[in-house]
């Protein structure tokens, strides 16, 4: 079972109330034995659902329409554009629920890998919107262990402009190691993420985690 560190979370970090469908669908997800179709099935679900909450934590403003009825009905609209941006590849896994939930919404990609020599997470490639720092982004890869690939990543949004207040990055699981370096460096920084695991174990894998979320959903084990 999934459990959360004992010191509490910086107030940027926020973990999904589960409701029991939800919960349900997490479980299915960390199964050893599910297949590849029904793991990308309901993994695709459980990322709508966390897509669904960062959304919710960006800032809006008013907005008054008009009705077929000629009607006026105030509402909100998001208070600046946005764009979602994944960490190559397994992030790349999120893009279609970002998609779904903000249609034609810009999606950047970077590509980190570890330097074997150094252990140290390396830049190979970005593409990002040329606006990017006129944006809100919500950063994407559902997997937070030692927090190296999304602490580079962050850096290179900075280095494009894009302001600490107006990155969130979503997760499913997390583990405490991995936010407590994350918020530490990044103490601005907003994270959502769907679960808070045990502890990382020596081989640096999330404890009771998923396995390997990307060669899982992408069929590459």
């Amino acid at each position: 079972m999934a459990a959360t560190s004992s010191s509490p979370l910086p107030s940027t970090v926020t973990v999904c109330n589960l409701n029991n469908q939800m919960k349900a669908v997490m479980t299915l997800i960390r199964k050893a034995d599910i297949s590849r179709e029904d793991f990308v099935f309901y993994a695709d679900r459980i990322v709508r659902f966390v897509v669904e909450e960062g959304l919710a934590r960006l800032p809006y403003k008013p907005s008054t329409i008009k009705t077929p009825t000629q009607s006026d009905y105030e509402g909100l609209e998001f208070h600046a554009p946005i764009c979602g941006v994944s960490i190559v590849r397994a992030g790349e896994s999120m893009e279609k629920a970002m998609q779904q939930c903000c249609r034609h919404v810009r999606i950047g990609k970077i590509l980190i890998q570890r330097n074997e020599e150094t252990a140290e997470p390396k830049l190979y490639y970005s593409k990002l919107p040329k606006d990017i720092a006129d944006r809100h982004v919500l950063l994407l890869d559902p997997m937070l262990a030692t927090g190296g690939s999304a602490m580079k990543a962050i850096e290179v949004l900075l280095d494009a402009g894009v302001k600490q207040g107006s990155i969130i990055f979503l997760n499913i699981i997390s583990c405490p190691e991995g936010l407590e370096a994350l918020t530490s460096r990044f103490p601005e920084v907003a994270v959502v993420t769907a679960e808070v695991d045990s502890h990382l174990n020596e081989k640096k894998y999330i404890i009771p985690g998923i396995g390997d979320f990307g060669d899982r959903y992408f069929g590459t084990e």
